[in-house]
């Protein structure tokens, strides 16, 4: 079930589909952010898909749950692969966030995933600004187990989770995914493909690794080998 995920954070479609050129008959799985939907609107995802590709559409809903279950209504039309909210909302958002996606028939194909700490978190982090003391991992199983008592698929989590995930039962899609020479910008908890899939990753997504490389269909064929 395993696949590779592009994180497509680019600022506008043209450089976007700039981007997707040299992928022609490839047609990876891409995830769209907040950057490019803010900018383009849920039009970009329809001619993805009409193109071929599955999309991630991660928006990271939180908000009260009678707000989220209205913003899913609104998701569930554009029959998306993926789709998120924040575990941090709590279960009746997160059950909500499940109503919503459930209120169309491709809705209810769409699988529902729930953030629990972003892979820029540390445990100082946790601690220091969020007021959050317990274990990073020990958080991470505790949303997880919310998002599954809400009914969800899975959760977002760093690969260094994913083996906890795995345990419960849930999908887990991983970000923070960089190969061995790669630097670790904003992020925190990172691991490379291999790791992911040795340590029990569904989907891991790969953003800068592919899309600054000098060769990014290279360095995503270079993913697939490791991971898929």
């Amino acid at each position: 079930m395993g696949d590779v995920i592009i994180a497509c954070d680019f600022s506008n479609q043209e450089a976007l589909f700039e981007f997707l050129k040299p992928f022609e008959g490839l047609n990876p799985y891409l995830k769209l952010g907040m950057e490019i939907i803010y900018k383009e609107g849920p039009q970009l995802v329809k001619k993805l898909h009409d193109m071929g590709f599955k999309i991630f559409l991660d928006l990271k809903l939180h908000d009260i749950p009678n707000t989220v279950e209205k913003a899913m209504r609104n998701i569930a039309t554009l029959g998306v692969e993926i789709t998120n909210c924040h575990a941090a909302g709590g279960i009746a958002m997160m059950e909500a966030a499940r109503r919503g996606l459930d209120s169309t028939e491709e809705g209810k194909k769409t699988k529902l995933i729930a953030v629990t700490q972003l892979t820029s978190t540390s445990q100082e982090v946790l601690e220091k600004e969020l007021l959050i003391e317990k274990p990073l991992d020990e958080v991470v199983k505790t949303y997880a187990l919310n998002a599954k008592k809400a009914g969800l698929d899975g959760v977002v989590c760093s690969p260094l989770e994913a083996s906890i995930i795995k345990e419960l039962g849930l999908i887990s899609v991983t970000p923070g995914i960089r190969f061995a020479d790669d630097s670790a910008n904003d992020q925190k908890r990172i691991a490379t493909p291999a790791f992911a899939k040795e340590n029990g990753s569904t989907y891991i997504v790969v953003g800068r690794s592919i899309t600054g490389a000098a060769d990014p269909v290279a360095a995503y064929k270079k993913c697939v080998k490791e991971f898929c």
